[in-house]
């Protein structure tokens, strides 16, 4: 019997899209990218969102919870910020034993809105449920964005020869730092009001596991140097392409523009280091990438 820990995620994804409707003439963009873009002014997207972290899969039970709501509002900004776009409206939905400490549920909320105070964004309602006893935590984010049309970046945009950027740094997320997410707000929006980037997307699966969805997206191959990925302190090069968790922006731009991108950057983010790791190539050229996180592998 074929389970879907044979297949994997994307391979379940892509099944059971094929089961439902995904296409409208008001859907701008559907499954496949950081968020679905749909209509909502004559100069503007609107951008929806959802995603789940689980107890004992992204979080531990005795982590700090208010480290965990930061992580929960904080996942789903920078898929909005991956976009070009800003947060506007979050709804959370929790599952949760009865026996659960009121005290930690309260702490979690703490968290969602410090994340919420720092980088925008409502919490506008929701949904709690009970889950079975000995089941863990269970959070799910819905939110929508706005990017304005011009500013609005894609997976599935990039061009052959156009240069493969990170920034931050990568690795090392399971010793505690998938808990405390930065998500690149200010730095999207600025890459996408200069035209800089070509196609855009955040690191949460490994560079390993996204960069192949993003050249996948543009019908394109990849090149990279290993050796030029930037680390977290005591990671290697193989923590940088397969841990998860990193919430930097993958993102590419055309080799014209790679030089005033160089001299430019600095100047605004001099904090953030940014790291050119190679090149997008024609589809069926270049290397293969394996690794980075599966739900079901």
């Amino acid at each position: 019997m074929k389970t879907i820990g044979h297949i994997g995620e994307d391979a379940l994804i892509s099944r059971l899209l094929e089961l439902v409707p995904t296409t409208n003439p008001a859907l701008h963009t559907g499954p496949g990218d950081d968020c679905a873009v749909v209509e909502a002014s004559s100069h503007e997207w609107q951008l929806l969102k959802t995603d789940a972290i689980v107890e004992n899969v992204h979080f531990t039970a005795d982590a700090s919870m208010r480290r965990v709501g930061w992580k929960a509002i904080a996942r789903v900004i920078s898929d909005i910020a991956a976009m070009g776009g800003r947060p506007q409206w979050f709804l959370v939905t929790i599952g949760m034993p009865a026996h659960y400490e009121l005290e930690k549920i309260e702490q979690l909320y703490l968290g969602m809105a410090d994340c919420l105070n720092q980088y925008g964004g409502v919490i506008c309602g929701g949904e709690s449920t009970r889950v079975s006893a000995g089941a863990g935590l269970v959070i799910s984010i819905a939110a929508t964005g706005l990017v304005k049309k011009r500013h609005l970046l894609q997976r599935s945009t990039a061009q052959r020869g156009d240069a493969i950027y990170v920034t931050g740094r990568l690795g090392g997320s399971l010793g505690g730092r998938h808990l405390d997410i930065t998500p690149r707000l200010r730095e999207a929006h600025w890459l996408a009001a200069n035209r800089f980037a070509t196609a855009m997307m955040d690191l949460s699966d490994g560079l390993a596991k996204d960069l192949p969805r993003l050249a996948k997206a543009s019908g394109l191959g990849i090149n990279i140097d290993p050796s030029r990925l930037p680390c977290h302190d005591n990671c290697r090069s193989e923590q940088a392409l397969g841990d998860g968790e990193d919430y930097e922006l993958l993102f590419t731009v055309n080799h014209r523009k790679t030089q005033r991108l160089a001299a430019q950057w600095p100047e605004h983010f001099s904090e953030v280091p940014l790291t050119c790791i190679g090149t997008m190539v024609a589809a069926g050229d270049g290397m293969m990438l394996s690794g980075g996180w599966d739900h079901f592998r």
